[in-house]
């Protein structure tokens, strides 16, 4: 039997998708892993293809000794939470992962339109960095031990986003 995913899902997470969803799908994930990069058109189609059938959360676990910017993309990505747009910088710091920098995520708020006076200081917000680090932590606690990670339905899946979008084509037949 897989790991359970510990805490489940709560007001603190980022969501796409409603709550009744037949299937909740959380990833745990690092901007710099270039096997996230991978999962992530996987992913967005799994959301085009199950629609309102699928609700889609995404935690941050950085694995900062392996990457670099992995922990301020993650922040990056909380403080555009904050101007409104985490969903936009999530998916933009993945499509740029290439170029990925402390000066890109800046550039990347710009192209988001965010104020970056805001953002440059909510880069330094303790509490987007203790939220990341609590990310990280219910990973942990969840078993999870490399990234990209999936739980569907408060379960561990042990497979690949390409592996996760064919069960649930196979579960829908």
């Amino acid at each position: 039997m897989g790991s359970l995913l510990k805490p489940p899902v709560g007001p603190g997470d980022h969501v796409i998708g409603h709550a009744d969803a037949a299937v909740e799908i959380v990833e745990y994930g690092d901007f710099q892993c270039p096997h996230c990069a991978a999962a992530h058109p996987v992913t967005k189609e799994i959301l085009k293809v199950f629609g309102d059938q699928v609700r889609f959360v995404f935690r941050n676990f950085p694995l900062a000794e392996s990457h670099r910017y992995a922990t301020i993309a993650a922040i990056a990505a909380e403080a555009a939470g904050l101007q409104h747009k985490y969903w936009e910088m999530h998916d933009m710091i993945f499509e740029h992962q290439a170029s990925l920098s402390y000066d890109s995520l800046f550039v990347l708020a710009g192209k988001l339109g965010l104020n970056p006076e805001q953002f440059e200081r909510d880069l330094q917000n303790e509490a987007l960095r203790d939220k990341v680090e609590s990310d990280f932590e219910s990973g942990i606690r969840s078993g999870v031990n490399g990234t990209p990670s999936f739980f569907v339905n408060g379960n561990k899946f042990d497979g690949a986003a390409g592996d996760l979008f064919a069960m649930l084509k196979e579960s829908s037949n």
